[in-house]
């Protein structure tokens, strides 16, 4: 969002943003952001944008906030901030509702707030165009990767509501600002990068370096959606029929007359010559897509090139972690006070330098280009396979829901059963069977954790291991067990 749509009312005829910011904004808006504690200014601005006048914060009264609100908002900020800088004769040691008023008047000056009386009592706002650009500002301090992918579709849609006559000139005009935008990012990302590599260079650690490698140049600038924009399924695939719908709109005569006309009566007050002036800006934007292709291949060159760089950085601080730098020095010092004995050679025998000592030029190896994506679509028969194999896991799988039913069917209202009595016709049934002998193991167990985890499992039942030496099934070995409902409370008593 442009400083120019913020109040389109101020708008004058020759009229620059240099003629026009401060109609729009107080003179002495910037004061507090230009101070020592500007950091601290702008922590309060964002702390109250938004918990009482952004978007997300909840809806104001109508008449404003009162000024004890908003100090003690203040306050509440200053307490967990760190100490302020003395400035303009205030003392950092002033107490803390005292400083809460100072910048709240601060504030003020400054033209932030509004201070309006009703009846005794005076309310705070903050007006429009300040809240506004408040907004404009912490939108840019937030702004992350930016997701090509929306703003392609975005723009797709817009210029085909326009070519079919859903949508005027209006959204002609927001579609070419997007379609900036999205050039813009896409070509200041590339010097994003050379400014992160270049204060990247500057850190003295490898630890710190890796560090802000990967967050700052990998998180915070790369294009979100980067690694699929060369794919057909990402909607930048389909800027060839923007281009052409673009074209359309501009060399059919029924569109052009028709948006010209909109441009005319809405945005030029009648000047014909403005409204083709302004359509054919806009049309010219849009048809920049075109070179996008120019823009990403030149961002690939920059993160290939930042890549190399950071690879190359990394390889030689991994490589000079010994410092031979202080043994040469060293043993330089030891030589010239005289005592040789006692020098160690720090260096291998031979020749330090020597051809075959050089690396060997590197080889470039050639490899084939990858092959285009394929789609293989599974057969009938290997659908049918994998619906068996998931009917036969779910069959395997057993939970305590699963083991509850088994238990309440098998017990059919009575209060215990032995385990020789469980009609056993399914698979389900067996696992069931196998799940209760082995909690009959870990509830005889003097663990209380496997206790614990197989009252987890038994919903309502207990299992306990009979004395019997082995079951006398024919097809599962194991010591019997007897299952007890467990009973309520109500009927205990």
């Amino acid at each position: 969002m442009a400083i120019s749509h913020l109040t389109p009312a101020l708008h004058r005829t020759g009229a620059t943003a240099a003629t026009l910011l401060f109609e729009r904004l107080p003179d002495r808006l910037f004061a507090p952001l230009a101070s020592a504690n500007r950091h601290r200014y702008w922590a309060l601005l964002c702390r109250l944008h938004e918990k009482r006048f952004g978007p997300d914060a909840p809806l104001p009264p109508s008449q404003g906030f009162s000024v004890r609100e908003i100090v003690q908002d203040i306050e509440d900020e200053l307490l967990t901030q760190d100490i302020w800088e003395t400035e303009d004769g205030d003392s950092p040691e002033t107490p803390i509702n005292i400083r809460a008023i100072q910048v709240f008047h601060r504030f003020e000056e400054a033209g932030w707030f509004r201070l309006e009386k009703h009846g005794v009592e005076k309310r705070v706002t903050m007006r429009p165009t300040v809240n506004q650009f408040l907004t404009i500002l912490v939108s840019f301090a937030e702004t992350g990767p930016v997701f090509l992918s929306g703003k392609i579709r975005s723009i797709d849609l817009n210029i085909q509501q326009v070519v079919e006559g859903k949508a005027d000139g209006d959204t002609l005009s927001e579609t070419s600002e997007q379609a900036r935008h999205l050039l813009e990012h896409v070509r200041n990302t590339g010097t994003n990068i050379r400014d992160i590599m270049e204060a990247l260079a500057r850190e003295t650690t490898t630890a710190e370096y890796v560090r802000r490698f990967f967050s700052d140049y990998i998180e915070q600038v790369f294009i979100g959606d980067y690694r699929e924009l060369r794919t057909k399924e990402h909607p930048l695939s389909r800027r060839r029929q923007i281009i052409r719908a673009v074209e359309e709109l501009s060399s059919t005569e029924s569109h052009r007359l028709r948006l010209i006309t909109w441009y005319e009566t809405k945005r030029c007050a009648g000047d014909r010559h403005k409204a083709e002036l302004l359509f054919e800006k806009d049309i010219h934007r849009l048809l920049e897509l075109n070179r996008i292709d120019e823009y990403l291949d030149r961002l690939d060159d920059e993160i290939r090139r930042a890549n190399r760089r950071a690879l190359a950085y990394l390889d030689y601080r991994l490589r000079s972690l010994r410092p031979v730098d202080h043994l040469v020095k060293q043993a330089i010092a030891t030589a010239l006070a005289g005592n040789l004995p006692a020098v160690s050679d720090p260096f291998p025998s031979g020749d330090m330098i020597s051809g075959d000592r050089l690396a060997e030029p590197r080889k470039t190896v050639s490899r084939a280009p990858p092959s285009s994506l394929r789609r293989e679509r599974p057969s009938d028969a290997q659908i049918a396979r994998a619906h068996v194999m998931l009917r036969a896991r779910e069959a395997r799988s057993m939970t305590p829901l699963k083991l509850a039913e088994f238990v309440v069917s098998r017990l059919a209202g009575a209060d215990q059963v032995n385990s020789n009595s469980l009609a056993l016709g399914t698979i389900a049934d067996v696992r069931a069977y196998q799940a209760l002998a082995g909690l009959g193991l870990t509830m005889s167990s003097d663990s209380r954790r496997l206790q614990l985890s197989a009252t987890a499992m038994a919903k309502g039942f207990r299992v306990t291991l009979a004395d019997a030496a082995a079951t006398d099934r024919t097809l599962i070995a194991g010591r019997p067990f007897t299952i007890e409902r467990r009973k309520a409370p109500t009927e205990k008593a």
